[in-house]
Formats: C-alpha cells, sequence, structure tokens
C-alpha cells in the first residue's frame, strides 16, 4: 500500500497521467496531522496561505475559507474570480460563490450577482442568516446590501442589458467581448480536528448568456463536502461538470474506498465514458478526505493546484487523465 501511495506522489510531482493508480490506491489508515489545505490553480496557493495564516491566529475554519477565497475575488486573479473577471455577452460580470461547513452540514449559495465585491461573503451569510440556501440575481445583490457587503456601482448594467437584448431580438449581430475563459477559485480545508469545510467562487465563463450559472455554485457540482468522508470542488468548463454531479460524485467514490487521488481520476473516467466530447472535457477536480490526504485530476492539458499544511506550502501538476 505504501509503495503505492509513494508512487502516486512521485508521479503527481512530476505532472505525469495517474490512471494506472486508479484500482491500485486506497483510502490510507493513517490521518495527516494539522491542518491541510487545497486548492485550483496556482493562484490557489495565495488563498491557502492565507487561509492557514487566519487558522494560526486563531480564525475559525469558516474564516479561513472565506479569507482566502476573498483575497482572490479581491486580486481578479486569471480573470476568471471576482469582479475583475471576464464580462458576459452583455459586457458586464455576474458572480457565483457557495461555501459548506462539514460538521453541521451547513450551505449557502449565490449565482448571477452584480456588483458586490465578496461573493464568497454573501454566500456565507447565505448559509449563516438566511433559512434559504441558494438566493440568485437581483434577490442575492439585495441580500448581499443588506448585510452591508460592499458594491461597486451598477449604474451602467441596465443599459447593456437593453441593448443586448434588442440586439438579440431584431437579429442585429451583438457585439462579441472577445473575452471567453473558465476558471474558479475552490479552496477545501480539513482541519486538525479532522473536520471539512469548502469554498469556491467564480465570475464564470466569460462572453456567457445574460444569466448563466455554471457548476460553482450548485451544491454537489462544483463544490461538496460531507464531514464523514471528504471534500471536493471542481473548475473548468461548469456544463461537464454540471451535468454529472461531479463533487457530490467523487465525495461517494471517497465513501467506497478509493483516495481523494483515485476518485477524481474516476470521475473522469466516467465522465468522458458518458459525455460525445470523451476526454476533451476541460474539467479538472481537487479532493480531500478525512484522513487529510489530498489529489486532483484533469481531462485534458494539465492542472496545477495547490497545497498547503503548516509543514509547506507547495504548487503542484497532474497531467490529463488519459483512456484505460
Amino acid at each position: 500500500m505504501k509503495t503505492h501511495l509513494l508512487a502516486c506522489t512521485l508521479t503527481l510531482a512530476l505532472g505525469f497521467s495517474l490512471g494506472s493508480c486508479v484500482q491500485t490506491q486506497t483510502m490510507p489508515s493513517e490521518t495527516v496531522e494539522g491542518h491541510v489545505l487545497i486548492a485550483t490553480w496556482p493562484f490557489g496557493q495565495k488563498a491557502t496561505d492565507l487561509a492557514l495564516q487566519t487558522l494560526d491566529e486563531g480564525g475559525s475554519p469558516l474564516d479561513a475559507i472565506e479569507q482566502g477565497i476573498r483575497l482572490i475575488e479581491h486580486l481578479g486573479c486569471d480573470r476568471t474570480v471576482g469582479l475583475a473577471g471576464r464580462p458576459n455577452a452583455a459586457g458586464y460580470t455576474q458572480l457565483d460563490a457557495c461555501i459548506m461547513s462539514g460538521p453541521d452540514h451547513g450551505a449557502g449559495s449565490v449565482a448571477a450577482m452584480e456588483g458586490i465585491k465578496h461573493p464568497i461573503s454573501a454566500a456565507r451569510l447565505v448559509m449563516e442568516k438566511n433559512p434559504h440556501v441558494m438566493i440568485v440575481g437581483e434577490g442575492a445583490r439585495w441580500f448581499a446590501l443588506e448585510h452591508g457587503l460592499e458594491s461597486v456601482d451598477v449604474s451602467d448594467i441596465p443599459a447593456k442589458k437593453s441593448a443586448w437584448e434588442k440586439a438579440r431580438l431584431s437579429g442585429t449581430p451583438v457585439p462579441d467581448p472577445g473575452e471567453r475563459g473558465h476558471d474558479t477559485i475552490g479552496v477545501l480545508l480539513r482541519d486538525a480536528q479532522g473536520n471539512l469545510f469548502g469554498g469556491c467562487s467564480s465570475s464564470g465563463a466569460g462572453d456567457k448568456t445574460p444569466g448563466r450559472v455554471g457548476d460553482s455554485p450548485i451544491l454537489g457540482s462544483g463544490l461538496y463536502v460531507d464531514n464523514a468522508v471528504g471534500a471536493a470542488a471542481g473548475t473548468g468548463l461548469g456544463e461537464n461538470i454540471m451535468r454529472y454531479s461531479a463533487s457530490a460524485m467523487i465525495v461517494e467514490l471517497m465513501r467506497q474506498g478509493l483516495s481523494p487521488q483515485a476518485a477524481c481520476e474516476e470521475m473522469v473516467h466516467r465522465t468522458a465514458a458518458t459525455d460525445p466530447l470523451g476526454y476533451d472535457l476541460s474539467i479538472c477536480f481537487i479532493a480531500i478526505n478525512k484522513a487529510g490526504e489530498t489529489g486532483a485530476a484533469c481531462s485534458n492539458d494539465s492542472f496545477p493546484y495547490a497545497v498547503t499544511t503548516p509543514k509547506d506550502s507547495q504548487v503542484l501538476r497532474v497531467g490529463a487523465v488519459t483512456a484505460r
């Protein structure tokens, strides 16, 4: 067993495909000590480092998740998170986010929200201050403002909406913003007490149809946390994650005994076996289990992600999962 784990770890660091590990690596019996964080993309290291600092300074695990993601929203990393994210087809950003707390299976989510600087904070407020789990659109903005969250001026958005709608209905070619892309900041935490937490935030796909919601705020798609098992998050083309409830499925695979690495890879294989695109899906996953083991997988190209513990913080990379 330890040989398989070592082989997978070395392969992960080198960035090669880990398909050979899927059927041999199982959940370990030994628990990794202390806090363990994993996040999507190289910029996720900024989030995990700040999250760990927040914990060290006495913040709660939810504070850590929120503060780490707020930093990426503020920085607008890769133009796929926060108000600096790529605009939709009408020329303005709409934001998605969600957060989950393992111990009480709490969850909050906002989607297609306009003008609010920190959607992850809005999602946490929904979880803690509202009887609902998900609020969208104008209602999400109202809720965020009622609770004092910072906003930017959105007075130009109605005109952009009107111009886009008129062009669409008249058959006039709608101007192409020319800015496409789709990434997400997802952060997962197994704390020193063995409890699990997670959050994600995204401005969604550039040039999306106004009102489009991706996987990021959908529980079980962009994020899922089960305190008895583990947590998972997705990034990439949201539609290809949503249609397979990928994050919830990865957690279920871990419940069946697969390691986080093997579970992420298996989810790519299962999706590719059904989807007409095969492995050309543009999807990536991260996962962490109750023992503090982490894993990641992607469908094509390669996927860099961050792992942070009290002993070390690094960006790792996995290559594409290949057909088996």
